[in-house]
């Protein structure tokens, strides 16, 4: 059994993120600025409201855990102005993680941020770019801080998101080549 820090952890990929570990047996530090409105109850889930820009919060959530998932998100209507929570947080984890010691990360992404940008269907780059161009903008310099990190990573790019149930069906496409767009519940 491990112990996660779970950054981002009210909602979407996070919360689903908390829900699975905490069904694997592993205790959860759910980390969230709205984090006492998670809607789970479980012995090995502790509860912590802050802010993934706060540095001495994020390193005092660190506080004996194993691994760290990060999973932020904004607002759609945030996506339309410039965009830096999500490297402005991997600044401060980064720097907190290498100071407590904590070598484990994985964080998600999305398809289309970082290197795989150039993956992005050529009749896609345009609508892409007018919706989502500033916040993959700023997940690319996140995926840039992880990367020149001296942590042991894990980078995950998910393509288009659904609410569905899990279908146990997915592909880990690794090879730049391969790489291409999908739908994931």
């Amino acid at each position: 059994m491990a112990k996660l820090l779970i950054i981002g952890a009210s909602r979407g990929i996070g919360l689903e993120a908390t829900r699975q570990a905490l069904a694997a047996g592993h205790a959860v530090r759910a980390f969230a600025r709205s984090a006492a409105a998670i809607p789970l109850v479980h012995p090995q889930l502790e509860k912590r409201s802050a802010d993934a820009l706060d540095g001495a919060a994020v390193e005092a959530a660190l506080e004996g855990v194993d691994a760290v998932i990060q999973v932020l998100g904004i607002s759609p209507a945030a996506m339309f102005r410039p965009v830096t929570l999500f490297s402005a947080a991997t600044r401060v984890l980064v720097a907190a993680m290498q100071a407590r010691g904590v070598r484990r990360l994985i964080a998600v992404t999305g398809f289309g941020a970082g290197e795989c940008a150039a993956a992005i269907h050529p009749l896609q780059r345009l609508p892409f770019r007018l919706v989502f161009g500033h916040a993959y903008d700023d997940k690319g310099e996140q995926e840039r801080l992880i990367g020149a990190s001296r942590l042991d990573w894990t980078i995950a790019r998910p393509g288009v998101l659904t609410g569905g149930a899990a279908t146990g069906r997915y592909q880990v496409l690794v090879e730049p080549a391969k790489w291409h767009n999908g739908i994931i519940s």
